[in-house]
């Protein structure tokens, strides 16, 4: 079993910086392509981010292309989402999920395809 437990949600202003984090125990994180996915009030579940296991790729929605970076430690068995430039329409739960990587060559971008996820974390941007 995998648990997920994201954090460093809040509130921010527009244009401002948020990182979160999504810490993984259970299993072996290398193991692990890692996808940050998040959800509007009324809206459909949406790609945000997703990183390979190793960290090699990386692909990201366009709209949040050049603001947002994602990364990984596989030392801290963490992923990051580190968010800058944001925007009132960023405004969502942010929920992180993890897919084994014998399950995809590359790290998919459809919610799908992940096995685990954890609960979310709130990020509101005010314009």
């Amino acid at each position: 079993q995998v648990q997920l437990v994201e954090s460093g949600g809040g509130l921010v202003q527009a244009g401002g910086s948020l990182r979160l984090s999504c810490a993984v125990s259970g299993r072996t994180f290398s193991s692990y392509h890692m996808g940050w996915f998040r959800q509007a009030p009324g809206k459909e579940r949406e790609f945000v981010s997703t990183i390979s296991w190793s960290g090699a790729t990386t692909y990201y929605r366009n709209s949040v292309k050049g603001r947002f970076t994602i990364s990984r430690d596989n030392a801290k068995n963490t992923v990051y989402l580190e968010m800058n430039s944001v925007k009132p329409e960023d405004t969502a739960v942010y929920y992180c999920a993890a897919v084994p990587r014998d399950a995809n060559v590359d790290p998919p971008q459809f919610d799908k395809a992940y096995d685990y996820w954890g609960r979310g974390t709130q990020v509101t941007v005010s314009s």
